[in-house]
């Protein structure tokens, strides 16, 4: 006879519980791709084991169910749900914004010479039409408004950040980015996936204009699908770039052609999605959202900022400057970069997979991005092996 589980009220303990990875692993890659949760496993079995015996009758269901994780979206980032749309990645959801405003040749976009690809590449594609991309730089992520401002001009459409650097864990001042742009006349654009799932985020109060996101890293969903906002007010300023039965009013009206846009971001998804990632997406959103985006948050920063220390202790450089990124948290994130002297960082992340401990390896950075779940146990882990090279 086994003994009842015990019940707890401590949410980053229901977040633990539903972590089966955490068991054996110290798993510090977040930033790249999550393990997902005991309830969100459970879900794509469910849906997979319903599919392959029954076929598609619980597809008004699940469709339904669609309806509250794109609730459930919402409430983890402040807007209404009329403005989530689901997208396959992040990248679709730039690029609806890239490829649907309406440029003008002479137009520019200004965004970050360290980003992320997928917030480079759909601006650099815009040269073609005569749209300039301007890439300023950052000081190990750091934004110098001075020059952001400078940067903008009367024909600056947009401005496009992420949220938290990738390489330098550099968490941007939106606020004060988006009132740059806003008072250049452009609009502002957030790659969010880095930092949606642990920090908190009221879009309707803040500038943010649009907003993109995948499910596989800190929102500890499946690969394959995401969220975007649109702002309401935007929504007729956004061309949609992909149109099927599912971007109209009226979807299920098959014989009656009328292209009568969705009233809401909605539109933007033009045919079927991923509807087992979605549902699956659903159940890790909701997890998070018991949890509380606060509590995630300080336990996250708390637990990077003993990270640093305990790292440099046993002998790492710590290459995000932390105290550049204010110690009231406002710049830091849940990404912290290292390097051990004298050891190649490749060779370090094997021996450590070896040892079930899972980092990254970015620009010949080594990186680590615990969720709020890790214990410290997991860190003295890491710690021991790199005593080790001593």
């Amino acid at each position: 006879m086994t003994d009842a589980p015990t019940v707890t009220t401590d949410p980053l303990q229901l977040l633990r519980d539903q972590m089966a990875a955490s068991a054996s692993m110290a798993y510090f890659d977040h930033a790249a791709l999550a393990p997902l949760p005991r309830a969100t496993a459970q879900r794509i079995r469910d849906f997979a084991a319903q599919s392959a015996e029954v076929g598609n009758i619980g597809w008004l269901d699940w469709l339904r169910e669609a309806e509250t994780a794109r609730a459930e979206a919402a409430q983890m980032i402040g807007a209404r749900t009329e403005e989530i749309t689901f997208v396959p990645n992040t990248s679709a959801g730039v690029s609806q914004v890239s490829e649907g405003l309406d440029w003008r040749e002479g137009d520019n976009v200004v965004t970050l010479a360290d980003e992320f690809p997928t917030n480079v590449y759909p601006w650099l594609h815009l040269e073609s039409r005569g749209v300039e991309c301007r890439l300023i730089a950052t000081d190990n992520g750091a934004i110098n408004f001075d020059e952001l401002t400078a940067a903008c001009d009367r024909r600056t459409r947009l401005v496009s950040v992420s949220w938290v650097g990738y390489q330098t864990g550099y968490r941007a001042d939106l606020d004060r980015i988006g009132e740059i742009a806003h008072a250049a006349g452009a609009l502002l654009n957030v790659d969010a996936i880095q930092g949606v799932g642990v920090f908190p985020i009221d879009v309707t109060n803040s500038p943010v204009d649009f907003l993109e996101t995948g499910g596989q890293k800190w929102l500890l969903g499946p690969e394959g699908i995401g969220f975007a906002y649109v702002r309401a007010e935007h929504l007729d300023k956004l061309r949609p770039t992909t149109i099927g039965w599912n971007s109209v009013a009226k979807p299920f009206d098959y014989t009656n052609f009328d292209l009568t846009f969705k009233p809401s971001a909605a539109r933007f998804a033009g045919g079927g999605w991923n509807m087992m990632g979605t549902l699956a997406m659903g159940q890790s959103l909701h997890l998070l959202n018991s949890v509380g985006m606060a509590n995630i948050a300080k336990q996250v920063l708390e637990y990077t900022d003993l990270a640093c220390e305990r790292l440099a202790s046993a002998g790492a450089n710590i290459l995000t400057n932390r105290d550049m990124q204010h110690r009231d948290g406002a710049q830091r994130s849940g990404i912290v970069c290292f390097e051990i002297p004298g050891h190649d960082p490749m060779e370090f992340r094997k021996r450590c997979i070896a040892q079930n401990i899972v980092l990254s390896c970015r620009s010949g950075k080594l990186r680590i991005s615990p969720h709020a779940y890790n214990s410290l146990e997991d860190l003295e882990r890491l710690v021991a092996m790199i005593r080790e090279l001593r």
